[in-house]
């Protein structure tokens, strides 16, 4: 099996360490570094993502990664949607909690959207999605971000409840990375 080595943009231990683990039976091992990173404010997780690898791409001239996600909460009409990353870091996962207490329609995805880079290649785009509900209560230790209020659909657990490698089976940026997997392994196809 070959070794691919991409460049992961992320200051994110806790994305690095999800990508590593996916990345293992394709051959392909992430070095995360923290940028270059310029995050343009859109209510589209791809272009988010297309800018930010377009930047990096500039600048590195090497293959890399860009991932952004987001967790979209029907009955707040998708907030916190493209900008999850900020209200976790304003208001986290407790705040979260009390804008949907006594909110009965829990219903609520998470969107992965994976932009690779390459001098030759160019941006391509990845995307996969997750469904489930919010928690009543933050629930589970491990993983990061809205992982504790966070319950797939088909489960009882919430991603803080689930190990990196279950959580990677059904997860949104696993979906994500196994479009992306796909391609690349259709693309070089020896």
């Amino acid at each position: 099996m070959f070794k691919l080595k991409i460049i992961l943009i992320t200051g994110n231990m806790g994305k690095l360490k999800e990508f590593n683990e996916l990345g293992r039976k394709y051959g392909i091992e992430f070095t995360g570094i923290p940028g270059p990173k310029i995050e343009i404010q859109s209510e589209d997780l791809r272009e988010v993502a297309a800018y930010s690898a377009a930047v990096a791409l500039t600048v590195l001239r090497k293959p890399l990664m860009v991932e952004d996600a987001g967790l979209f909460i029907k009955s707040l009409d998708g907030f916190p949607g493209p900008y999850s990353s900020y209200i976790f870091k304003k208001i986290g996962y407790e705040g979260i909690l009390k804008l949907m207490k006594g909110v009965k329609d829990r219903r609520a995805f998470f969107k992965s959207v994976i932009a690779f880079a390459d001098p030759q290649i160019g941006i391509k785009i990845f995307e996969g999605f997750v469904h489930g509900t919010i928690a009543e209560r933050a629930r589970g230790t491990l993983g990061f971000g809205f992982d504790p209020i966070f319950i797939p659909e088909g489960y009882s657990r919430t991603f803080a409840e689930m190990q990196v490698h279950e959580k990677n089976e059904i997860s949104h940026r696993g979906k994500a990375f196994k479009n992306f997997a796909n391609w690349l392994n259709n693309s070089f196809k020896s």
